[in-house]
């Protein structure tokens, strides 16, 4: 049977992009930090804002991009909200493979005039 590869070019441009929302989504140290510390449970704004050093007000709009993304979810706890990770098995592997692959690269990305740590 022939492939359609008019169809497949879609569905590969779509998987593209979405990859694509799924890493500016993450694109932000706060919201890796954030990631990262729900990787060892669920927690509130106060405890996120006091372990990692930032605003409230900021925690509270990266949670907010995360749960956006799909990435977090949230439940009532008294008067607060408690976060945590929608998917943290997937979570972790994405991280253990930007583990790998920077490795790999010599972390040749924090280097990259268009990404890395000296661009703005």
């Amino acid at each position: 049977e022939p492939v359609d590869t008019h169809t497949n070019g879609l569905d590969e441009a779509a998987a593209g992009r979405a990859a694509a929302c799924l890493f500016r989504g993450m694109s932000d140290p706060s919201r890796v930090a954030i990631l990262r510390h729900l990787l060892l449970g669920e927690h509130n704004v106060a405890e996120l804002t006091a372990h990692l050093g930032l605003a409230q007000s900021t925690v509270s709009k990266h949670l907010a991009c995360l749960r956006d993304c799909g990435l977090v979810d949230s439940r009532p706890a008294g008067r607060a909200s408690v976060f945590s990770l929608t998917h943290p098995e997937a979570v972790l592997k994405v991280f253990a493979a930007a583990e790998e692959l920077l490795a790999a690269t010599g972390d040749a990305v924090v280097l990259c005039p268009n990404y890395g740590e000296g661009t703005a």
